[in-house]
């Protein structure tokens, strides 16, 4: 610990008797300070032992005294040492009751004992203990780098939790509470969530101490991670400020946890192209050899039902549409293959998107294949998974977020995040399920959602996408000439075809349900056929003609 006033005031060679504020001894000396002036406060920094002969003093003045005693303790002076046998044979009794009104500790410092004496002993006394915590902050190394390496992060923080006599939490990348030490800081630290979340925003390293009436303890929460937007966050709580040695085993066990949470950009880089190469397979229909190269590291992912999930960023290009309108044109081809590319910077949808997708899989234990794909992320998930629920619930807070922006406004037909689900698939079946994700995305972005499920466009009708604008000019120009023939008065063939199509061309009912005769139904038909050049004995004539009726009457959805 640092010299005290007790602790010089027991110095044996320096022979200094107390004589006033003997109960404030115990008060740490941060320097030995000498000065005659008059008014020495403007070059104190508070924490000195002053030392004086009372050259320039009226030290039996007691109004001067006072005063002079007064402003050294709103300095942060914390004791007075007088040297006697130079200026006065022994102390003035009007400094000694200045000094024991205010309460500032006073030395008397016998003639024999220089001023450079009490200096050096406490410039000694300091070093020993800047000596001590340096020992102390290797020997806490140590022990945390053997924790780390032995007991991974769990020990790691049982033993910083142990060297600042208080508690340690690490927190995830989405702000969850990984491990804490001892077991009740568990309940501490979950309520520190949104002070970690507001640390998230702010580009690492960053800190912040959580403290106050409301608080039992002070907290101090360090961000982790060496990229502009933390992957992890550390909290440790202690009933006062560390000291040196504590503040060593802080700093150790954030470089520490630092290594083990960021991973290096070449594993991070490996695992992308594995993952991608995974990918590549499955959607190419070699699920084995897909297994074979995953191996421990996504091989349980593949035996189990999965979702696959594509998302795409607000800033996808005009390039990627009109690839994704070509993939579909071509029909069953597998669609190409995800090449690896970097995540996306701090504010980027997607990179948010995957960290709460990996946060939430790693928390449950889960394995999952994320393969950052330029604007787009694919995501290989377990069904009814964590990721999956993460993925699902990110979307909806998303959308939740974006009906409070747009309540008085109409949807925009892109936003910041587009997500598309598939249904449950297995291994031989991911290009079917990439496929059905791609839709569900198509169909998100049409419709001005976060995320589509690809079963809720199954379990739905396909009426509702007859209101596509493009589907209704498709109906507008297959009917115009039908609508053209009956504004002339010539005839109704535009009712005459509903009726006799939803009677799926029964001459009889259909043409009780115009009100006319069976022989005037058929000549309209004829006439439709006329109009149109095309034959309704074909039923591909008519179920365009069926969905083009539909489509002018349907209502948007």
């Amino acid at each position: 610990m640092p010299p005290t006033l007790a602790s010089l005031a027991h110095h044996s060679a320096l022979k200094l008797t107390v004589r006033a504020g003997e109960d404030r001894l115990d008060v740490p000396v941060r320097w030995a300070h000498v000065s005659e002036l008059a008014d020495p406060v403007p070059y104190m920094e508070g924490g000195e032992l002053l030392l004086i002969t009372a050259l320039k003093l009226d030290a039996e003045d007691p109004e001067a005294m006072r005063r002079y005693v007064k402003r050294l303790v709103g300095a942060g002076v914390v004791g007075l040492g007088f040297a006697v046998g130079v200026n006065y044979d022994e102390i003035p009794a009007a400094l000694v009751d200045a000094c024991a009104e205010e309460g500032l500790p006073l030395l008397e410092v016998p003639r024999r004992t220089p001023f450079l004496a009490i200096s050096k002993a406490v410039s000694a006394a300091i070093a020993a203990d800047q000596y001590r915590a340096v020992t102390a902050g290797f020997a806490a190394q140590r022990e945390l780098t053997k924790q780390a390496l032995n007991a991974g992060p769990e020990g790691l923080l049982g033993a910083l939790a142990a060297q600042v006599d208080g508690w340690a939490a690490l927190y995830d990348a989405a702000g969850a509470v990984v491990a804490a030490a001892p077991e009740w800081a568990g309940r501490r630290a979950a309520r520190l969530t949104a002070e970690v979340e507001r640390l998230r925003e702010r580009p690492a390293p960053a800190s912040v101490v959580v403290g106050g009436p409301e608080h039992e303890d002070r907290v101090e929460l360090h961000s982790l991670g060496t990229g502009r937007r933390p992957r992890a966050a550390l909290a440790v709580g202690t009933a006062a400020a560390p000291g040196t040695a504590e503040r060593y085993a802080v700093h150790s066990a954030i470089a520490l946890l630092t290594l083990t949470t960021e991973r290096s950009r070449s594993l991070h880089a490996a695992e992308q192209r594995i993952g991608a190469a995974v990918l590549r397979m499955l959607l190419a229909g070699e699920p084995d050899h897909a297994r074979a190269v995953a191996g421990d590291l996504y091989g349980g992912l593949l035996d189990a039902p999965f979702r696959l999930i594509v998302a795409e960023s607000a800033s996808a290009t005009a390039a990627r549409a009109h690839a994704d309108a070509h993939a579909r044109v071509k029909g069953d081809r597998p669609p190409p293959a995800p090449a690896p590319a970097a995540p996306g910077a701090a504010g980027d949808p997607l990179a948010a998107l995957a960290e709460s997708v990996e946060a939430a899989a790693a928390h449950a234990g889960e394995a999952v294949l994320v393969v950052p794909e330029g604007e787009r992320l694919v995501v290989l998930a377990a069904d009814q998974g964590a990721a999956v629920t993460a993925c699902v619930d990110h979307a909806a807070a998303l959308e939740s977020a974006r009906a409070v922006e747009t309540r008085d406004q109409p949807p925009a037909e892109d936003g910041e995040l587009v997500v598309g689900l598939s249904a449950p698939a297995g291994p031989i079946a991911a290009a079917a399920a990439y496929k059905q994700a791609e839709q569900a995305l198509s169909v998100a972005r049409r419709r001005g959602r976060v995320c589509v499920e690809h079963e809720q466009l199954a379990a739905g009708s396909v009426l509702p996408l007859l209101a596509d604008d493009a589907v209704k000019a498709f109906a507008d120009g297959l009917l115009r000439a039908l609508h053209e023939h009956d504004a002339t008065g010539r005839g109704d063939l535009v009712a005459s075809l509903r009726a006799w199509l939803s009677r799926h061309g029964q001459w009889d009912a259909a043409a009780a349900d115009l009100g006319v005769h069976r022989h005037t139904l058929r000549y309209r038909m004829r006439r439709v056929e006329e109009i149109l050049g095309r034959s309704l004995d074909d039923p591909d004539v008519r179920m365009e003609l069926w969905l083009a009726l539909k489509a002018t009457s349907a209502e948007p959805s």
